[in-house]
């Protein structure tokens, strides 16, 4: 299950000052974890920017002592190593320059699907929970991965909500994963596991959740996601972390707004006075700018086989059969192939919209669906 790659990565990165970045330059350098174990502390001259006292602890029996024991933890307890230098992160987690170097995983994470990152505040006003619960109800037959922190509140109600509505979801943890803080969300922890969804960290098994984790753990948030949703935080909330980063690695940021006077929402409308989020005009508005696409319904959905199935007059094959074949074909194109007028072939397209087997659009185009 783990090669020695993933331990040489384990040990590298637990020297002293090799963090996430530095590690990216060893073994961009190097070739790979183990070359620059062996080889930095003989060559290190050659690196820009290393000087002796940055690699003297590269080597260290003890950092490999340490890997082999997390090797063993991991294997124990079902957790996959991600290494980013082996191409393993999420897509456009790995496209960040502060990249987790290794990114511990929990169940199961489908790297082909949207993500959308959600974060607020922990102390929740009933504003943000009626906002959140109707986000999952209008987007549930949509095909996304919800990404969030894990924490008390706002997180808890994502990940929550994404179970209801059964849309995967993936919580970004600070800490290893020999705990779970906070302890209250241990079911919900195993739940999204249940439920199919992921759990990640790039802390190993030593690491407690110290304060400064939970801005880190907030790049992996922002990094990971298209786009961040920010429900209610109030000024300086961690959720503000978690839109620098996002903004930093030009991601879109959105913001639900709210009274100047109501102190969960001051930290969301100084976002967007600040011009670091866009305003939530409505949650029709926010799915069309996620660009959340809902799964084509079936003919069998829209007329289940127990009712009485519904045969096209031969105009409506014959008009239905063109757009079939020809998706998003023009009125004029229309006329075209059937040598019809407008005012024939228009009434009939209305027929099919109304079946529910064709979709139109600005410019006078048509969808079979």
């Amino acid at each position: 299950m783990y090669s020695e790659e993933h331990l040489y990565s384990i040990a590298l990165r637990e020297c002293n000052l090799i963090g996430d970045i530095n590690f990216h330059k060893l073994v961009r350098t190097f070739g790979n974890a183990k070359n620059a174990w062996e080889n930095v502390p003989k060559e290190y001259k050659k690196l820009d920017g290393f000087g002796k006292k940055m690699v003297s602890d590269i080597g260290n029996p003890e950092h490999l002592k340490f890997a082999e024991k997390e090797l063993k933890f991991c294997e124990n307890h079902n957790v996959e190593i991600n290494l980013r230098h082996l191409q393993q992160l999420p897509k456009l987690l790995h496209e960040c320059d502060d990249a987790p170097a290794i990114l511990y995983q929990k169940g199961h994470f489908d790297h082909s699907k949207q993500k959308v990152s959600i974060v607020g505040t922990r102390n929740m006003t009933s504003y943000g929970k009626q906002f959140i619960h109707d986000f999952f109800e209008e987007t549930k037959s949509c095909q996304y991965i919800s990404v969030s922190g894990l924490a008390l509140g706002v997180d808890k109600e994502v990940h929550e909500q994404s179970i209801r509505h059964q849309i995967p979801t993936a919580a970004v943890l600070a800490h290893g994963f020999h705990i779970l803080y906070p302890a209250k969300n241990r079911k919900l922890s195993e739940k999204i596991l249940e439920e199919g969804g992921a759990l990640f960290t790039e802390f190993n098994s030593s690491r407690k959740p110290d304060r400064e984790n939970f801005i880190q753990r907030n790049r992996v948030v922002a990094g990971i996601s298209p786009s961040t949703i920010v429900v209610e935080t109030a000024f300086g909330g961690g959720s503000i972390s978690t839109a620098t980063f996002a903004n930093m690695y030009n991601r879109e940021v959105f913001a639900l707004p709210g009274k100047i006077t109501d102190k969960q929402s001051q930290g969301c409308n100084h976002l967007i006075f600040q011009n670091k989020a866009a305003a939530i005009s409505t949650i029709k508005d926010l799915i069309d700018n996620l660009s959340l696409d809902k799964p084509r319904t079936t003919i069998e959905e829209l007329f289940p086989r127990s009712e009485v199935a519904i045969q096209l007059t031969d105009g409506q094959e014959l008009i239905f059969k063109i757009i079939t074949e020809n998706p998003q074909i023009s009125l004029d194109d229309i006329i075209e192939k059937t040598d019809l007028s407008s005012h024939k072939i228009l009434p009939v397209i209305l027929e099919l919209e109304l079946l529910g087997k064709v979709k139109s659009f600005s410019g006078r185009q048509f969808l079979a669906i």
